[in-house]
């Protein structure tokens, strides 16, 4: 029996993927690495970091362009997330838009994320 697709653990737009390679050929790194923390008033913490290789267990994702790795541990609150980059008047800063938030704090800073169901 054939096995059903797999989707794409995460997605970049266009602004996300372009200023991800920006960041990493000005750094000479290998891998831009996407993970969640324990922290902030809200219970978690998006982060990214730079990384040389990817661990046994991460994920590599190749979408429009450029790869990054999502660390094993956050695979199942990253599920089907978008990672965007936007530029206001204020700020410039990475977006996840993530199916599995629940809630976020005031600030913007952390989020309430639910693991996403296996099937």
């Amino acid at each position: 029996m054939a096995r059903r697709p797999r989707p794409k653990l995460v997605t970049l737009t266009d602004a996300a993927a372009s200023r991800v390679s920006e960041i990493m050929s000005a750094k000479e790194q290998g891998y831009l690495r996407v993970g969640v923390k324990n922290g902030g008033c809200a219970g978690m913490e998006y982060v990214m970091e730079y990384a040389d290789a990817p661990e046994p267990l991460d994920e590599v994702v190749e979408d429009n362009g450029v790869r990054i790795v999502v660390d094993s541990k956050a695979v199942l609150f990253l599920l089907g997330s978008e990672i965007d980059y936007e530029i206001t008047p204020l700020h410039a800063k990475f977006v996840f838009r993530n199916p599995n938030q629940t809630d976020a704090c005031g600030c913007g800073e952390s989020v309430t994320i639910t693991p996403a169901a296996t099937v």
